[in-house]
């Protein structure tokens, strides 16, 4: 019993301090924050307002009546941001396996799941940063977000979760290879389709009969339609419970995969 309490309170304090660690070289060194955030800002400020007109498309045939393409189009953009960040997940990981930094830490007396759940802490954190930066920038072009900041705290958790869960995938591309450009590679091939077929950009209505069903079986959907529920209509439960459901069974099988591979390079 003492020798497990020792245990966890290792793994919490080695996981603190890598955590810690992590922040201040975010803070160091901002452009790794911003990095990941380019591409949905562009979305966001120019995308949004080049299809502005699409809002009367919404109204008519999307069923999304009274909404702008800029409040509609704020979920999918948010959940474009995760994906980005998962991306530097698994980048990270290659620098520190090339850098020699993963093998100092083992030779160290540090919890060696601190090491991967530090990691993936340090993940969650960057993505919920990167949506309030997000949020707030929508909030100021006019978005609307029908549940306040209880709602926003709620779209804060399917987030971080989202990109827990997409991370998976990136850091076992990264162990695997440990080729930060076949991160990138699988990575863009692996999550650009996925967000173009799903309600991301596009109500599922106005898509071709093909892509809706494509659409109506991916995960980045379901997470979309629960954040935009959360934006514009209110706390629907069956849509939120729905998402986190379908992220954490792809967490499940990421992060089985990841610790696998983590624990054989460990090894």
């Amino acid at each position: 019993m003492g020798e497990g309490k020792e245990i966890a309170m290792s793994l919490f304090s080695d996981t603190q301090v890598l955590f810690v660690r992590a922040v201040k070289k975010l803070i160091r060194t901002p452009i790794l924050l911003f990095f990941s955030l380019f591409q949905p800002i562009i979305f966001l400020v120019l995308f949004t307002q080049l299809f502005s007109k699409f809002g009367v498309l919404l109204a008519s045939e999307g069923g999304f009546a009274g909404v702008s393409y800029l409040s509609f189009a704020t979920a999918g953009i948010v959940l474009q941001n995760g994906f980005s960040s998962a991306l530097q997940s698994g980048t990270s990981v290659v620098d520190d396996l090339t850098s020699g930094f993963l093998e100092k830490e083992l030779v160290t007396p540090v919890n060696r799941a601190a090491i991967l759940l530090g990691r993936l802490l340090t993940d969650a954190f960057r993505v919920v940063v990167q949506s309030a930066i997000i949020l707030g920038l929508a909030f100021l072009l006019g978005a609307q977000f029908a549940t306040g900041i209880p709602g926003v705290l709620v779209i804060f958790l399917i987030v971080a979760f989202f990109g827990l869960a997409w991370s998976g995938i990136s850091l076992t591309i990264g162990l695997k290879t440990k080729s930060a450009e076949t991160v990138f590679a699988l990575g863009g091939i692996l999550t650009f389709p996925l967000l173009f077929m799903s309600s991301a950009l596009v109500p599922t209505a106005l898509m071709p009969k093909w892509m809706q069903a494509v659409s109506n079986l991916n995960p980045i959907t379901y997470a979309v339609n629960a954040v935009r529920a959360l934006t514009l209509t209110g706390f629907v439960w069956t849509k939120i419970l729905e998402a986190l459901g379908i992220i954490g069974l792809i967490a499940l099988i990421t992060m089985g995969a990841t610790l696998y591979l983590f624990r054989k390079v460990v090894s």
